[in-house]
């Protein structure tokens, strides 16, 4: 077997680890699970650090379950949150877990004749007939508050870093994770629980609850991986509008393939090892001519190709390299055709759009069209003359006709029309 932790370590992916757990892993076949939160139904990058734990786990010989938090997600966890979370119904959850299921697959195995498989469970099904009276007198009476106060996460709360304090529903959510661990111990033999450096408090709560639930000689262990940050020091993973999510509904592949496409130089050489199963020689070449002509954004590009092919396939992939050509290089009509509505929307999100009542585009002559309707160029002299240099085109086609006008078969999709002024300079009609 590989040593999983060493592979950590060269990727940058191990923060602490509890003594023993290197041995462990060496000796024997580890069963490790690793919590993740279902309060949407879909993951997004900020989740893919510790998947890409679990995914080296098992290609270094040991078993990786993934835990759906439906019973502490309902709760909140006081870690780096300044508030409570909403709780959630069981239909919604159960819904959130299948979907988030169906993304992790395409980073584990589940294939059950393996003897490694990944499994994914719930903790909902074992706390929800768990009554008050059992948890108090089956955990509770295990931990001492002196021992759960002692925790940096309780601390920040208690101490004004949020307006709200700390309450008692949130107080126990490290309680209740710590069960999680023995709960998984007893039924599926997990001895290493991982995660993100900010669950270092909740991961050790449960080694403790099990050494003083069931011995001394049991030993359960736990390691977390750093928390992911751009190298300005700012939170990985969100952009302006929001969370790189990996549902192409809330994403879309163009957007996604752009977010690792935009990363630093610096950020992509950690980043690849991080999120990329590619090997130590190969990030090494790949470093090296980067590093010999940083121009071609070599890391960006393979960094950006592994994981949107990991996350959506090899055929979406292609989809967003021709996307990103649209505005970045050469392209044709027909990878204008190629797109579908929200990717063709997700490209040309930034230009000036322009929405107009079908008729107005398709019965307008351009000059007026651009010149008047629009601002698109400063008077039907400048088109006109634009035109004849060659310096305009309409759906990436040059446009040779100076009082054309347009009609519904030149509307992309019966409904968008894209007009280009020199190299850089993009106007999208939308037809109402």
């Amino acid at each position: 077997m590989k040593n999983f932790v060493e592979e950590l370590r060269w990727r940058g992916m191990l923060a602490q680890m509890m003594p023993g757990t290197e041995e462990l892993l060496q000796k024997e076949m580890v069963t490790a699970y690793l919590g993740t939160d279902p309060t949407a139904d879909s993951l997004h990058i900020g989740h893919l650090c510790g998947i890409m734990m679990l995914r080296h786990l098992q290609s270094c010989g040991h078993r990786p379950i993934i835990l759906v938090g439906g019973a502490t997600g309902m709760i909140g966890d006081p870690s780096g949150k300044s508030q409570e979370r909403n709780l959630l119904n069981d239909e919604t959850l159960r819904h959130n877990q299948e979907c988030i299921k169906k993304q992790v697959e395409k980073f584990l195995d589940f294939n059950a004749e393996k003897g490694n498989a990944a499994l994914m469970v719930n903790n909902y099904d074992w706390m929800k007939d768990f009554t008050f009276l059992d948890f108090a007198r089956e955990v509770g009476k295990h931990i001492t508050v002196n021992y759960m106060m002692a925790k940096e996460s309780v601390q920040q709360r208690l101490n004004g870093t949020a307006r709200d304090g700390l309450s008692f529903t949130e107080f126990t959510y490290q309680l209740l994770q710590g069960y999680d661990f023995l709960y998984l111990y007893q039924h599926y033999g997990v001895k290493l629980q991982l995660g993100g450096n900010d669950q270092w408090g909740n991961m050790t709560t449960g080694t403790e609850l099990i050494r003083r639930t069931l011995g001394n000689e049991v030993e359960t262990f736990a390691l977390t991986c750093p928390l992911i940050t751009k190298s300005d020091g700012k939170k990985f993973g969100k952009t302006e509008s929001g969370n790189v999510w990996l549902d192409p509904a809330r994403t879309t592949p163009y957007k996604f393939y752009q977010f690792w496409l935009n990363v630093s130089d610096d950020d992509a050489e950690r980043y690849i090892k991080i999120f990329t199963s590619l090997t130590r020689e190969e990030i090494e070449a790949l470093v090296e001519e980067h590093k010999a002509d940083p121009g071609r954004r070599i890391l960006q590009k393979r960094l950006g190709e592994e994981v949107t092919v990991m996350v959506h396939g090899r055929e979406a992939y292609d989809t967003a390299v021709e996307a990103s050509n649209l505005l970045f290089g050469k392209a044709t009509k027909e990878s204008l055709l190629h797109l579908d509505e929200a990717t063709l929307l997700s490209v040309f999100e930034g230009v000036p759009q322009y929405e107009l009542p079908k008729e107005t585009i398709t019965s307008t002559k351009a000059p007026d069209l651009l010149a008047e309707t629009t601002d698109c160029f400063p008077s039907k002299g400048e088109f006109r003359k634009m035109v004849k240099g060659g310096g305009v085109s309409v759906n990436k086609e040059k446009l040779t006709d100076t009082e054309k006008t347009f009609t519904s078969d030149d509307l992309i999709g019966g409904k968008y029309l894209l007009v280009q002024k020199g190299k850089k300079n993009y106007y999208l009609f939308i037809a109402k």
